[in-house]
């Protein structure tokens, strides 16, 4: 009677899981959905830790154990998401992706060492508890590497050099090798541990040469290897409700790497390879002797406030600068004069997949107000203004009509379009891939400098004042 409730218990776990992540396709149903998830995936973890009671004699002391590990990880967990600024948040993904990766690690060395080949069904046993062991070392020393990486401790030429990309291969074929000759000659401690250790040296070396603008590919791609060792360890245990949660994280972080390298016109080949990044030769020759303009808070909300519609693209810059109340209040003011105020979001704008989605919903900005590229283009053909607020590479023009950039064919917004440009930055320097931009030199584009806080509490000034 007892598995019968519990089995039900996992299948209305795996239906909230499947519901939950559903609703979060749409921004407006999204924190429910995160939540309705959260509730489902807890269910499930309270129900596996009353299965083997049900055919156990009774001893449940390694339960104190599980209790404590589960208060303390949850106090930890709450304490660093409430923390936690908008600007370190890729950096927090990329931190409990790897703890993911971690755990199973923990479990695929456990349950490898307790079989032999005299155990049933050995290779399939062995197969994915070794899965899960070295694609979680590999996840989670390459997580933690996008976390050094993303936070400034760790700069991409510091960890990479030429060729690396043969190192790469080599320790990919060592670790095939090395998993090979556990199925073949059973498991044992000393092949083991160097299986251990060479994937999280490939795992480390496979992150290194990818360059920063691709961290938010590599971000999701890390994350669906955490969903596979998931759903290993599910396999290992006989656990449905893993295995479905895995293939889910799974599925949907391969799916989102596929669209956002669709986004950049770039096969993830080319993201593992790395090396995006860097001076264009030609884009820097096309620019050589321009002249950019500047202008003023000021002259910037005479043109806003007195415009039809208004595209404003975000990017890290404005995540940086914590200024999005700043961009409400921007936007009130102007809708409230009747202009129409449109966000221009690109899928790989900021440092994580929807960084900037979630910057504007945390001030309310209404879901139908943000656009994706497509559509941004398409409005951005008739446009007064296009303001962009700490983005650099997304509105490159160099994507466009540069062969020789480094970015030629990358789906990019393209605010030069519209009859007035504003870009928002501190300096003239090069953005994250490290490229110049010939936006900057364009007769209809006029650079704004400084903070981005300080300027955007100007503009509002400015626009009240009005």
């Amino acid at each position: 009677m007892l598995k019968t409730i519990l089995d039900i218990g996992f299948l209305i776990a795996s239906v909230g899981l499947i519901f939950g992540l559903k609703r979060q396709s749409d921004p407006s149903t999204a924190k429910n959905g995160n939540l309705l998830a959260a509730v489902s995936m807890l269910l499930g973890i309270a129900i596996a830790l009353i299965y083997p009671l049900e055919n156990s004699s009774g001893d449940v002391s390694n339960f104190i154990w599980i209790v404590v590990s589960l208060f303390l990880g949850s106090i930890i967990g709450w304490r660093m998401a409430t923390k936690v600024e908008m600007t370190g948040m890729p950096q927090l993904v990329s931190l409990l992706n790897g703890l993911g990766g971690l755990s199973a690690v923990f479990v695929g060395f456990v349950e490898i060492l307790n079989l032999t080949k005299d155990t049933p069904n050995y290779l399939g046993s062995a197969g994915s508890t070794l899965f899960a062991l070295v694609v979680g070392a590999i996840a989670f020393s390459g997580s933690l590497l996008a976390y050094f990486k993303l936070d400034g401790m760790i700069k991409d030429s510091q960890v990479t050099f030429k060729g690396h990309n043969l190192v790469n291969y080599a320790l990919l074929v060592a670790v095939i090798v090395m998993v090979g000759m556990v199925l073949v000659s059973g498991p044992n401690m000393m092949l083991i541990m160097i299986l251990l250790l060479v994937s999280l040296i490939y795992g480390w070396s496979f992150v290194a040469p990818i360059g920063g603008a691709d961290m938010p590919v590599v971000i999701s791609l890390l994350n669906s290897f955490t969903g596979l060792t998931a759903a290993a360890a599910g396999l290992i245990y006989g656990n449905q409700f893993m295995i479905l949660g895995g293939i889910l994280v799974g599925a949907s972080g391969t799916i989102l790497t596929v669209l956002m390298c669709q986004a950049m016109n770039r096969s993830l080949f080319s993201v593992i390879a790395g090396n995006f990044g860097g001076s264009s030769s030609s884009s820097a020759a096309k620019v050589e002797g321009g002249v950019s303009k500047q202008t003023t808070a000021s002259d910037t909300a005479v043109m806003m406030y007195y415009a039809q519609k208004v595209v404003i693209v975000p990017g890290y810059g404005l995540a940086v600068a914590q200024a999005q109340q700043y961009v409400k209040q921007i936007y009130q003011i102007l809708t409230d004069n009747d202009v129409r105020v449109l966000f221009g979001i690109h899928p790989v704008a900021g440092r994580m997949p929807g960084h900037m989605n979630v910057l504007l919903a945390e001030v309310d900005i209404p879901y139908d107000a943000l656009l994706d590229l497509e559509e941004t283009n398409e409005e951005l053909a008739n446009c007064d203004v296009s303001l962009i607020i700490g983005a650099n590479d997304v509105v490159n023009p160099s994507a466009l009509d540069d062969p020789g950039s480094t970015i030629y064919g990358m789906p990019v917004l393209q605010v030069w379009h519209a009859k007035n440009s504003v870009v928002m930055k501190r300096s003239m320097a090069s953005g994250y891939a490290g490229i110049e931009n010939p936006l900057f030199f364009k007769q209809n584009t006029a650079m704004l400098f400084g903070d981005a806080k300080n300027t955007l509490a100007q503009l509002v000034s400015e626009l009240k004042a009005l």
